[in-house]
């Protein structure tokens, strides 16, 4: 009999001893509001160039109209808008959160818009 058989070397497995992680406070998030909050409005390049060419300009407070309406047309099921406002009418993709171009509202009364399924009022 082959004395290497029963030789089978016995090896003990090193514990270390287990530290506990201090639990910290956290505050527990709803997804989608963490989601809505990372969401800003978009503009795209073509969108932007014509900002600046029609000389439409829109304040902070007005962005941010803007952003919250287009997510709560996000929340409806609208994929495109419309948002009419005083000075402006700007086409939205409220799927991307981007503003895909911009008029002012001379230009946009005598257009036909198509392949939106919701328009956004402001009276801002």
């Amino acid at each position: 009999m082959d004395h290497r058989i029963h030789q089978v070397p016995s090896q003990h497995a090193l514990q270390f001893p287990v530290t506990k992680k201090p639990k910290s406070i956290e505050t527990k998030l709803d997804f989608k509001a963490v989601l809505n909050e990372q969401q800003e409005l978009k503009v795209s390049k073509h969108a932007n160039e014509r900002l600046m060419e029609r000389n439409i300009q829109l304040n902070d407070k007005q962005w941010q109209l803007i952003n919250d309406k287009v997510s709560e047309a996000k929340q409806k099921g609208i994929k495109d808008s419309l948002v009419v406002m005083n000075n402006a009418a700007l086409l939205v993709s409220a799927e991307n959160h981007t503003v895909v171009t911009a008029m002012n509202l001379e230009e946009a009364s005598n257009r036909i818009f198509t392949n939106i399924n919701g328009t956004i009022l402001i009276n801002e």
